[in-house]
């Protein structure tokens, strides 16, 4: 028996499902699509890895905020990944099958909330923090992220302003405690 879902997420999905198919409709321009899958597929993994490994090179205090950013990531995926596995928001592609077109893999079943929009913001507020003049690059890059999600068909805008507010909630909660 698969887990269900909350009601409140059929009825979320109801109300967002037709403007998520039209920013996914946006995908048949090929250049766009490209950008949004490349942007995806930096915030997997590789851009947020590179920005914490860098960190000693980038400042004085860079070991410690190495230490920082690998603790407040390791907090917030295991936190994310109970939420997720626990509310079960099916995937709009999932849901509407035939209404909205998947345009990049997804990485696992679920879509509440948006994990790489979680780290793009999280990551985001702690460079704002510690190396602002890295800010140009980051941010526009965590915006095309969380735009990427909804763009290629993978999340509801609920599930990317969820992951926009657990990332600046879990960045703001290290920099209270960390500093």
């Amino acid at each position: 028996m698969r887990p269900r879902a909350l009601v409140v997420f059929d009825r979320l999905d109801l109300l967002e499902w037709q403007f998520c198919q039209r920013i996914a409709r946006l995908t048949l321009f090929r250049p766009w699509r490209v950008t949004l899958q490349t942007a995806s597929a930096l915030g997997d993994w590789p851009v947020w890895v590179l920005l914490v490994v860098a960190q000693p090179w980038l400042q004085p205090e860079g070991l410690g905020h190495l230490m920082q950013y690998a603790a407040t990531a390791g907090v917030a995926i295991a936190i994310y990944r109970l939420i997720k596995t626990r509310l079960c928001r099916e995937r709009p592609f999932i849901t509407y099958r035939s209404g909205i077109q998947r345009s990049a893999p997804a990485r696992d079943r679920y879509s509440f909330p948006s994990g790489h929009t979680m780290h793009a913001v999280m990551f985001s507020v702690l460079v704002a923090a510690h190396t602002p003049w890295l800010l140009p690059v980051v941010l526009p890059l965590a915006v095309l992220i969380a735009i990427s999600r909804v763009g290629l068909g993978l999340h509801y805008v609920s599930d990317v302003i969820a992951g926009a507010v657990m990332g600046y909630g879990f960045a703001l909660l290290s920099l209270y405690l960390m500093g």
